[in-house]
């Protein structure tokens, strides 16, 4: 097998395929290159294809009717997505996908796969598994939106990002992304970041940042869930 059909083998969806049936998906699909800011596709848009990102990262997010961004996942090698209308025609995106960082993803059509599904009850089977896990993501994400103040929300943030003590982490994302992972404003953002920084919680520079409480943040992300 090739690099790229032992990763499609390996996946838990396509896991326990025959040579043969893993050939079949590899004829089926195609490789797709992004450079950093590409769309996969734009929010609104009707995208019946499934994909598996082999390199790179790729960023779900829906922008508000006023410009605001809201980063709802981010995809990384391995992880299998896809476009609503791959399962159902004519509905449209209600995200926009983005390369956000130099991706490769093998990408497959609705015509070209439903009916190596609707052979392999299997493969549906695993594929149905996925979306569930999806949307139990999507439900805490909508959970934390409604119900956690933007200081638990954004001490959270930080913690994934930095999961250890005194341990210096880069500062490669800007105060908008930064919003757009945790569905605020940067001057909300970066407000907040000062208080953190005041309380003693962390130190922050111009280039990184460094977790001094870890349990405190870990307190604070707690604030309003449950």
């Amino acid at each position: 097998m090739s690099t790229i059909e032992s990763v499609i083998a390996k996946h838990p969806v396509f896991a326990g395929l025959t040579e043969a049936q893993v050939a079949f998906l590899m004829a089926a699909s195609t490789s797709r290159q992004y450079p950093k800011g590409d769309l996969l596709t734009m929010q609104g848009d009707y995208w019946p294809h499934l994909f598996l990102v082999l390199r790179g990262q790729v960023n779900a997010q829906k922008m508000s009717v006023e410009g605001r961004n809201l980063i709802v996942t981010s995809l990384h090698a391995g992880d299998l997505f896809w476009g609503l209308a791959f399962f159902q025609e004519d509905t449209p995106m209600p995200v926009s996908l983005e390369a956000v960082k130099p991706t490769q993803v093998r990408l497959w059509s609705r015509q070209g796969l439903l009916p190596f599904l609707l052979q392999n009850g299997q493969v549906a089977w695993n594929l149905s598994c996925l979306m569930v896990r999806r949307m139990s993501q999507a439900s805490e994400i909508i959970h934390t939106l409604a119900f956690q103040p933007v200081a638990g929300r954004l001490a959270r943030f930080l913690v994934d990002l930095s999961p250890e003590q005194k341990s210096p982490v880069a500062r490669s994302l800007t105060l908008d992304e930064m919003a757009a992972h945790v569905g605020s404003t940067r001057e909300v953002v970066c407000r907040f970041l000062q208080r953190f920084a005041n309380d003693g919680l962390i130190d922050i520079t111009r280039t990184e940042f460094t977790i001094n409480d870890l349990e405190g943040l870990k307190e604070l992300a707690q604030q309003g869930k449950g």
